[in-house]
């Protein structure tokens, strides 16, 4: 117990108070815990760190002795998980709080990181942040908490670390290029004239290497992201079918013409309007609900029924959802070691190739085929039998059910991610990196939940 200097304190009209002076020594050395209360979430994230094992971030440290110690993984990883449960996502703005928070100061034991080694250790432990959603959501079954009968799946849009402002259309950088080329042209002549002058003293003014190199470092740039745009769309035509010198027109499997609309593009050739960023070329332009549009990556969700924890957290870079059930089922699979019972899915993850591949395995899907309550076109049971029985599902009282408990179920989830945590933009750049920043927000989140519930039992 610390000792504080207490006693009364009289106004200038008599009146007495209690009084604490701020600035009296403690008479006993203060413990952290004690300045928390016991249930403090602070409390619940240190006991449960502690139980992890973190001997995959030890490994990424050698014995070097008393100089130059790194700070604890444990003090680390305490900080990271407690700074994104309460939303500070920032390195900067974490290494803020270590000084004038209490909950970090108590996890932090009077350490004080700086911004650079916050976010050093989060981009250097990638891998590692991965595990530790596996290992909160394995400790979350062991208490019964996650139950895994019935699974909701679903996407949200999440903006990257990238401005809209530096990237560009196809047809602009095939403009840009040719023009850049023009430019570096003319600067190699005149630095060639420049160099055969007999003058020996040159002009200040022009910095013609300077001119030339950062032409040369702007137009390798367009060149890159002009070639991942060719590149991806050599990819989509051979999923539609095409072949290069296919000279525009469909053709059969058999390589033969065959009837239809010629092709508007030739075969790798992107539309003039598809874009491409430069701050973070693994992202995608993703419409927002307003209409607009921003860079971002279509993060995917697997929420358990009864606990609404997160079981399953992946990241595509497509704004589709189609294709990603599978995915997230057997990502379910991996984290918690067993299938779950049942998933849900809407529509916009409806496909026969799917709904085929889902039949595979040994979870009965539940998936929406179009908006509720609009009757939908008519499947030809003979070439797509897999819709047609997910249809007939769908029909039943026992499927309609059990697909009204999605909403309720997914989409509260990714409302508290969005706006009780605040997380709608990612803070390091890069397909890995995305992927790890969300499953650290899932954990964070999944944290505050078996607190929450933890709470409760204890009530």
């Amino acid at each position: 117990m610390e000792a504080r200097s207490a006693g009364s304190k009289s106004s200038a009209d008599g009146r007495t108070f209690g009084y604490r002076d701020p600035e009296a020594p403690l008479l006993l050395p203060p413990t952290l815990r004690e300045w928390l209360p016991s249930g403090h979430l602070a409390h619940f994230i240190s006991d449960t760190v502690d139980s992890l094992n973190l001997q995959a971030f030890h490994d990424r440290y050698g014995f070097g002795g008393r100089r130059n110690q790194p700070f604890h993984p444990a003090m680390m990883v305490k900080v990271l998980l407690y700074a994104y449960c309460t939303g500070v996502f920032s390195s900067r703005k974490i290494a803020r709080r270590l000084v004038e928070d209490v909950p970090f100061r108590v996890l932090a034991a009077g350490n004080y990181p700086a911004a650079r080694t916050i976010c050093d250790f989060r981009a250097l432990h990638l891998k590692e942040m991965e595990d530790l959603f596996m290992q909160v959501v394995k400790i979350a079954r062991e208490c019964q908490m996650v139950k895994l009968g019935t699974i909701a799946v679903d996407g949200t849009k999440v903006k990257a670390n990238a401005s809209r402002h530096k990237a560009m259309s196809y047809g602009r950088m095939v403009q840009a290029e040719k023009a850049l080329q023009e430019e570096i042209r003319t600067l190699l002549e005149k630095a060639g004239t420049v160099d055969r002058a007999e003058s020996a003293k040159p002009d200040p003014t022009q910095d013609l290497p300077t001119e030339i190199a950062r032409r040369e470092k702007r137009l390798a740039a367009i060149q890159e992201a002009k070639a991942r745009l060719e590149q991806r769309q050599r990819q989509a035509d051979q999923e539609r079918g095409r072949t290069e010198n296919d000279e525009r027109k469909p053709r059969g499997k058999d390589g033969k013409p065959k009837g239809g609309t010629p092709y508007k593009r030739d075969f790798g050739v992107p539309e003039d309007k598809a874009q491409e960023g430069f701050t973070d070329p693994d992202s995608r332009m993703m419409k927002r609900n307003d209409g607009g549009f921003d860079h971002g990556y279509n993060c995917q969700g697997a929420v358990d029924r009864e606990s609404r924890m997160v079981v399953a957290a992946e990241v595509v870079d497509c704004a589709a959802d189609s294709g990603c059930l599978p995915m997230v089922v057997e990502a379910t699979k991996r984290v918690v070691g067993v299938y779950p019972q049942r998933v849900l899915a809407d529509a916009g993850y409806r496909s026969e190739e799917i709904f085929e591949e889902m039949a595979t395995k040994p979870v009965e899907s539940v998936v929406a085929l179009g908006r509720e309550g609009k009757k939908g076109s008519v499947i030809d049971r003979g070439k797509k039998p897999h819709t047609a029985a997910m249809a007939d599902r769908m029909a039943t009282m026992e499927g309609r059910a059990a697909y009204r408990d999605r909403k309720w179920i997914v989409k509260p989830v990714f409302g508290w991610l969005k706006n009780v945590l605040g997380f709608r933009q990612m803070s390091m750049r890069g397909m890995s990196k995305a992927r790890a920043e969300w499953k650290l927000a899932c954990t964070a989140l999944n944290l505050r939940r078996m607190h929450i519930m933890t709470l409760a039992k204890m009530a």
